[in-house]
């Protein structure tokens, strides 16, 4: 059972209202994790979020995005890594190295339009505070002026842009290990121990407001909350940057986590949140591995292949959601060779079957069932339901409705006409390519009224 949408405060109800189309309809989006973590890249590949204990996630973090507060935390293994590798170089020595040198922005965003994704979504300031752009308050600390010494911003929403991909930016509001000086975060209660203040208030909401105004990005993509005291209206307010947002872009869209403010879509990590699935507009978001930021550590056993890429897009398209999937880049700028091939094998997917994916919509399970034996899942374009079906069986039963459904219309992707049989329960489909590992595609006409 998906979980109701808190109340948004009086001050941000003007901007409740439906989801823009372009965004529901985009069902995958790309998200990159880049920052001076991407030089050591070292995290324990402990799991997924949502299935490790939250008291020892953070001391074990599999997100190399973390290492900056991991290596703070006394007898952690990336601390005795850090120790053995490092000595005891500080976190900011790891900007001074991160060089973009083989970083091609139009060469990445080639390989993100070929997935189909409608929209793009870059880091520009994690929980490390180095941020990618020449943020105000930032002094040296950011990489036009540090590592890379570019506007990669700049450079990835100018590629975007090239590449018919709508922009987003993610920017980590709640967490700031450097401008907020935080005690390392432990466990579960120390999570909650965040920047609060007016002056940090005041900081976030500058390069917020910066980002607005340099980039007109298409998604404000918050992590973690917004300091309090920015949040009641006034000057220098959450109020106001999302005034400054919409004004500058109507179609625009923000997610849910500035707190209990405002949102246009509500998010899910891995397994963790699920409960906001299936409710009011929503996005799943995962690494290809286990952590956001590259880790070295991530192998096969730890990663999306691509089958298994294509079958969880398809399973979050069929409940109504979108997929942010993220690539974490090597501190040289270049897509992981196990990354790339996922992402390839997916673009090679969606050619094929993209029509019956984008712009779908959710098929009412007394139309036609969903199932794990044989596992399939259903989207709707118009007046044609569409089956995924990832199954070893040369002959899987799907319950459908055939009152309302045309079992003699069903037909393969290619356009190939598919064998059909009819049953108490719907219909018997002839499969040529019994154990496919990628999902196969069958669309069958909805009968007139």
């Amino acid at each position: 059972m998906f979980q109701e949408a808190p109340q948004r405060p009086e001050q941000y109800r003007r901007f409740e209202r439906e989801t823009p189309g372009w965004f529901r309809d985009a069902k995958l989006g790309i998200f990159v994790h880049w920052g001076p973590y991407s030089v050591p890249a070292w995290a324990e590949p402990t799991g997924t979020s949502g299935t490790i204990d939250p008291d020892t996630f953070f001391i074990h973090n599999p997100y190399a995005e973390w290492y900056a507060n991991t290596i703070r935390i006394a007898g952690s293994p990336a601390a005795e890594h850090h120790r053995e590798a490092y000595g005891d170089a500080p976190y900011d020595d790891f900007l001074d190295q991160w060089t973009a040198k083989n970083f091609d922005a139009a060469d990445l965003m080639e390989l993100v339009a070929a997935t189909g994704a409608g929209y793009f979504v870059p880091t520009t300031k994690h929980h490390d505070g180095v941020t990618l752009w020449d943020a105000p308050g930032t002094g040296d600390r950011n990489t036009v002026h540090r590592g890379p010494r570019r506007d990669l911003v700049d450079e990835l929403g100018v590629a975007a842009r090239a590449a018919g991909v709508r922009f987003g930016l993610y920017y980590s509001g709640g967490l700031d290990w450097h401008a907020g000086s935080t005690p390392p975060i432990v466990d579960v209660e120390s999570f909650g121990v965040r920047p609060v203040d007016r002056a940090y208030a005041d900081y976030a909401h500058d390069h917020v407001a910066d980002l607005i105004a340099r980039y007109r990005p298409d998604v404000l993509w918050g992590d973690i909350e917004w300091p309090d005291a920015g949040k009641a209206e006034g000057p220098k307010s959450l109020v106001s940057l999302f005034e400054s947002f919409y004004a500058a872009n109507p179609e625009g869209v923000v997610n849910d986590r500035w707190g209990e403010t405002h949102w246009d879509f509500r998010t899910s990590e891995y397994q963790h949140g699920g409960g906001v699935e299936g409710g009011e507009m929503w996005e799943n978001t995962r690494g290809i591995g286990y952590s956001f930021g590259y880790n070295q550590l991530d192998d096969e056993s730890t990663s999306l292949s691509g089958p298994e890429a294509i079958k969880h897009f398809v399973d979050v398209v069929s409940r109504g959601g979108n997929l942010l999937l993220n690539i974490g880049l090597t501190a040289e700028g270049s897509v992981p060779d196990l990354q790339r091939r996922t992402l390839v094998e997916l673009a090679e997917w969606n050619t094929a079957n993209g029509p019956s994916v984008f712009g779908s919509t959710p098929v009412a399970a007394e139309l036609a069932k969903p199932g794990e034996t044989p596992w399939v899942r259903w989207t709707r374009t118009g007046d044609q339901l569409h089956a995924f079906i990832r199954t070893t069986e040369t002959a899987p039963a799907l319950t459908v409705d055939t009152a309302r459904v045309d079992p003699r219309s069903a037909r393969f992707a290619d356009g190939a006409r598919a064998s059909v049989t009819i049953t108490g329960e719907g219909v018997v489909v002839g499969m040529s390519a019994a154990g496919a590992s990628v999902p196969i595609q069958v669309t069958f006409d909805l009968r007139s009224d």
